[in-house]
Order: C-alpha cells, then sequence, then structure tokens
C-alpha cells in the first residue's frame, strides 16, 4: 500500500518553521489530524480537520478508518522521541506512513542552556508517573525531562528535595523556539512562586548534598533504602539474585512472593523497559510494594494481590521469574516454569533445609545450577569487632530451554 499517512512534526514557529516537505503534504491533505493548538498554525484548506481524539486510547479507533485517504497527523516536535509515531506504528506498518520530524524539546533545550545532549539523560513525565525520575537523580548528572504541565515543575522540586539535591539548578524552557519563549532558573529548595506555562521543558543540573540519597542503578541498594518488615531479600543476595536473572532491555519479570518488592524494583531499575509483575498476598506488604515503587522510580511496577499459583492465570508471560517465596506449594513454581518463556530464566532463594530438598529435586527435574551463599558482617563483641555469619541462602538458577 501507498504511503497515506505523514507524520508531521511542528514546534512552536508553526507553519513557518516546517520545511518544503512538510508544506507540500500538508497543502495536498484530505485530512488533517492534530491538536487545537497545532492546527491554529496550519492555514486554511479544503482538508478536513479533526482535532486529536481524547482520551489518547481513542485513536486507534479514529485513525484507522482513514486508511487510504491522504491524511497528515501533526505533532510536537521530533514524533519519534517520545511521540505519537511509536503508538501509531503499533497499528499501522510504517511502510504505510512518511515522518518529516521537527526539532526535538531535548535539542531545543539542550541548545538554550549549552549542554552536549549525549552528556545528558533524556526522559519524559509527559502522562507518566513524576516518580519515574527517581532513578536518573544522581550526583553531578544534567537531565533534560519533558513535563506533563506547570504542575510537574513543583513535584520534581520536590522529589529532589527530598533525597538531599536541594540544591540542584532547575531550568525551565517555556515555549521554546515561539514568540513567547521564556527561560527562569532556580535551585530545587528555592521553588518560586510564579507560574509558568504549560508547555514547558526541564534542564536539571543534580547537585548532591553531603547526606544526599544515592541511589545507583546497580543491582544492591542499601537494605534501609526500601521500605520493608524485614523479610525481604538482603543485599549481597539481592544483587547476586539480579546478576542470575540478568535483566535486558523491555523484559518482563515475575516476583512470586514479592514481599517488600526489592527484586522487582531493582529488575526495573537496572534496564530500559523492564517491567515486573509482584505477585503478593499479604495486605501490609502490598503498601510496602507501592512505597518502594514511588520512592524508587517503578511507578509502572505491576502488583498482583492475592495467592499464587492462582493468581498467574491471565498474566503475560514472563521471560524471567524469581521466586522467593512460597516454593514448596503446589504448583507454584511448575506452573511458572510452564508459563516462563523459551530461554526465560528462573530464580529461587531459600533458607531452610526443607527447601533445599525442594530446590534439589527441581535441579533434578530441570537442571541449572545450585549455589549457597554464605555471608558475614561486622558487630561488636563487647569492645572487640567479630563477624557474624548471616543465614546462609541456597539459590537455583535454570534457564527453560528454547
Amino acid at each position: 500500500m501507498s504511503r497515506w499517512l505523514t507524520i508531521v512534526g511542528m514546534g512552536e514557529d508553526g507553519w513557518e518553521g516546517l520545511s518544503a516537505r512538510a508544506h507540500l503534504v500538508v497543502s495536498k491533505a484530505e485530512v488533517v489530524v492534530g491538536s487545537e493548538r497545532l492546527l491554529r498554525f496550519v492555514p486554511q484548506s479544503p482538508a478536513e480537520r479533526i482535532e486529536w481524539p481524547q482520551p489518547f486510547s481513542a485513536v486507534v479507533d479514529r485513525i484507522k478508518p482513514l486508511q487510504g485517504r491522504r491524511t497528515v497527523i501533526l505533532a510536537t516536535g521530533d514524533p519519534l522521541n517520545f511521540g505519537v509515531a511509536r503508538k501509531l506504528m503499533e497499528f499501522i506498518p510504517f511502510e504505510e506512513m512518511e515522518i518529516i520530524p521537527h526539532l526535538s524539546a531535548f535539542s531545543l533545550a539542550a541548545s538554550r542552556v549549552g549542554w552536549s545532549l549525549p552528556d545528558c539523560d533524556t526522559l519524559t513525565l509527559h502522562g507518566r508517573d513524576a516518580a519515574n525520575i527517581e532513578p536518573f537523580i544522581q550526583p553531578d548528572v544534567r537531565l533534560i525531562v519533558l513535563t506533563a504541565d506547570r504542575t510537574t515543575i513543583p513535584e520534581v522540586a520536590r522529589r529532589l528535595v527530598a533525597r538531599g539535591f536541594g540544591k540542584s539548578q532547575i531550568t525551565v524552557l517555556e515555549n521554546m523556539g515561539g514568540e513567547r519563549e521564556r527561560q527562569s532558573r532556580f535551585l530545587a529548595d528555592t521553588l518560586p512562586a510564579e507560574q509558568h506555562s504549560d508547555l514547558n521543558t526541564l534542564a536539571i543540573h543534580c547537585t548532591a548534598s553531603p547526606h544526599a540519597k544515592i541511589q545507583s542503578r546497580l543491582a544492591g541498594l542499601p537494605d534501609d533504602a526500601f521500605v520493608h518488615d524485614g523479610q525481604l531479600t538482603k543485599r549481597e543476595v539481592r544483587a547476586a539474585t539480579l546478576a542470575a536473572l540478568a535483566p535486558t532491555p523491555d523484559k518482563l519479570l515475575w516476583d512470586v512472593g514479592a514481599g517488600c518488592g526489592s527484586i522487582s524494583v531493582e529488575w526495573m531499575r537496572a534496564a530500559r523497559g523492564c517491567m515486573s509483575i509482584a505477585f503478593e498476598h499479604d495486605a501490609e506488604r502490598l503498601a510496602m510494594i507501592a512505597a518502594n515503587a514511588d520512592a524508587l522510580g517503578t511507578p509502572r511496577l505491576k502488583v498482583v494481590a492475592g495467592e499464587a499459583p492462582a493468581t498467574y492465570a491471565g498474566q503475560p508471560k514472563p521471560d524471567a521469574i524469581f521466586i522467593g517465596g512460597g516454593l514448596w506449594l503446589p504448583g507454584i513454581v511448575e506452573k511458572a516454569w510452564e508459563a516462563l518463556k523459551p530461554g526465560g530464566i528462573i530464580v529461587a532463594n531459600v533458607v531452610t533445609i526443607e527447601g533445599e530438598l525442594h530446590l534439589y529435586d527441581l535441579h533434578e527435574e530441570h537442571g541449572g545450577d545450585i549455589v549457597r551463599m554464605d555471608i558475614s558482617s561486622l558487630t561488636h563483641v563487647g569492645r572487640l569487632r567479630a563477624l557474624r555469619p548471616r543465614m546462609a541462602v541456597t539459590q537455583w538458577r535454570a534457564q527453560k530451554p528454547w
């Protein structure tokens, strides 16, 4: 099929800022789709004008019937940089469309503050929970952040202050590229009362105080980074467990008997697009999972309440599975193994003799490796010091055959 759909990126400089190619396809379009703001930039023509459907989920039903008509969709900036093009390509083949990008907000912001884009972390909070910024808050990093609207600004400042990054410099870049462009700058802990435009992008130079909470993206956050009741996979074992699970971008973990969600949270922080489903039945621990997901920047963590394995039903098949509790319950491992994708990894940790015996049976059936982790930590014996052993953790890890 010919390319019936063109996605045109547009900036605050409107019609005048478009390329000759963009002018041509818009002028020949039978249908032009865009937000009210972007449609105002386009000169009147015989083309049918359609405002972008709300809610966003309605886009499929609105756009698919246009197939075969010369259609232009107006998007802000670069449609492939946290833009609408990705959503459209879920149901329209790329071969049926043309994409004409404009300058992205990231490029514009970098040019305004004099930062090299490869030296920055770029992310979006547009249509996403502000908690997503948490893993990016690191000493002396530079962030360029797309916002939902003006309310994102105080929420980002609040999170910086709570982490001990109150002296981070925030630059608010409003309406970039247009006649109403404006820039303001302040420290996170001195948020001004002034009103900002809803169309804004943030440039943040993160500055840590001596008492800041530094949270590496590598596995093995301190135990006190989590809200927990003592029943969590401890730091050193957690790091080894994540290494065995081997997170890679866009993969899904099942965290069975999730407790406070520490494995799920670290899995999602480890690689771009990683997702996790935490299976947990205890009400207090379900609340802990939610608190940890917010504080540590994984608000997309999905929590399934109830008793496993019944709660497995209807869930998407995982790329990896961690079983931290209830290993002996009927069907916990068997149904998890059945759901695991070919080539996927399963890891289970136990501390009891009965649990170890179960691991040996699993190893006999599915192969893999069994390792025991003995960890000691410093303690005091009177005025002297000693290393006190913790309970040993035995771990089974296996890969499902392709």
